[in-house]
């Protein structure tokens, strides 16, 4: 599977200071696959233009709305016109974009979580399935080489059953009230009308809950939740903690919390199965732990040849040399890619290929939220998790 030309991209979101939308770019257009020539960065057009002559595109292709990027790029040749719609916006402003490019025939990246609420999500579900192109959500984490590693291993049962998941994701930058000092990323993320009915869970949650069934390869059939809301006059949760019984009767333990005063970034996951165990951590992303009840324990590392087909696919340096959040998100973008063209080549893609976060990972990330919100207002607590479709 080879081809001369490089995917076009037209970016939505991203506007000048962005953090995701830098991220997006950064690892798209890593490989060489991607390269960006249009986009509608913010609902500013000054802004919008202003990002524009940042990334040094054509005038004429940076537009004042998504709306009008459709409309215009349309008007293209198809040579010419963008292939994928990368939507790197606030949660309010997924659901529309991201139906308006499929319906006009583009393939679709978008940032988690997938909708502003269940309803949409339901809808966007069916939109998607109904369409012939690809679809892309970045749960970044899954993107780690040596989370991809412990998938494999759980997965040809080098840990047996799994009977116990830990996922926790301590962040601390949301320690005050800063969404009333005018930082941007607080003032949306603690918006029920942009972020969602569930602030922390919504925004950091998901990543916890899609790593669990993700490495572990089991899903989630009832949750039980608590949330808080730790800092004083802020209307939405920023800290939680959720129960889980798995259907393979496994049960688990997620933690979230955006106020956990000094943490940074470390989303850690725990796996136990009846042979073993697995243990990974984001900050050092590069080793895997492995666990066993009649042997030391093993330390895996990236880039070493003894790892599986999912690890070596996704791996870009030798060992030693660290790979991080970056790669993870470019990890993602090239296997979307990969597939792409191999359809465009009237080939199959390879499996590894086809491991990246799509709709049904949405979806079930958007009933996430749906049951945490129910749970935590429920005298019962818990409640089954029963996705509808």
């Amino acid at each position: 599977m080879l081809s001369s030309e490089k995917l076009k991209i037209g970016l939505i979101g991203g506007g000048p200071g962005s953090f995701i939308g830098a991220i997006h770019l950064n690892g798209a257009l890593m490989d060489g696959m991607f390269e960006l020539v249009a986009g509608a960065f913010s609902s500013n057009p000054e802004k919008s233009k202003q990002r524009g002559e940042e990334l040094m595109l054509d005038p004429t292709r940076v537009y004042a709305s998504y709306d009008e990027m459709f409309a215009k790029e349309l008007e293209l040749p198809e040579s010419e016109r963008i292939d994928v719609v990368a939507i790197v916006t606030p949660n309010n402003v997924h659901f529309d974009p991201a139906v308006k490019a499929l319906k006009h025939g583009f393939h679709v990246a978008l940032d988690k979580p997938l909708t502003l609420n269940y309803q949409e999500a339901k809808d966007l579900y069916h939109i998607v399935k109904a369409s012939d192109k690809r679809f892309l959500l970045t749960h970044t984490y899954s993107g780690y080489p040596m989370i991809k590693q412990a998938k494999q291993m759980i997965a040809e049962g080098e840990i047996g059953k799994v009977r116990k998941v830990y996922v926790e994701y301590p962040q601390g930058w949301l320690w005050k009230l800063l969404e009333s000092e005018n930082n941007k990323q607080a003032e949306w993320r603690t918006d029920p009308k942009r972020n969602g009915l569930a602030g922390c869970m919504g925004d950091i949650g998901t990543h916890a809950f899609h790593l669990a069934e993700y490495v572990s390869g089991e899903k989630v059939s009832a949750i039980c939740a608590d949330l808080y809301i730790k800092i004083e006059g802020r209307p939405i949760d920023d800290d939680g903690v959720v129960l889980m019984r798995f259907e393979n009767g496994a049960s688990g333990v997620l933690t979230a919390s955006q106020t956990d005063t000094g943490a940074e970034n470390n989303l850690r996951i725990r796996i136990y199965g009846e042979k073993g165990g697995l243990e990974w951590q984001q900050e050092l992303n590069n080793t895997l732990i492995a666990r066993w009840p009649d042997a030391p324990a093993q330390i895996l590392r990236a880039g070493t040849g003894y790892l599986g087909s999912l690890a070596n696919e996704n791996t870009r340096t030798p060992a030693g040399h660290p790979e991080g959040y970056v790669e993870a998100f470019a990890n993602l973008y090239r296997n979307f890619a990969r597939c792409i063209y191999a359809e465009r080549a009237g080939e199959i893609p390879k499996p590894e290929w086809e491991d990246y976060p799509g709709i049904e990972d949405g979806i079930r990330g958007m009933a996430f939220i749906d049951h945490v919100l129910k749970s935590n207002e429920s005298d019962t607590k818990w409640t089954p998790f029963i996705v509808e479709k």
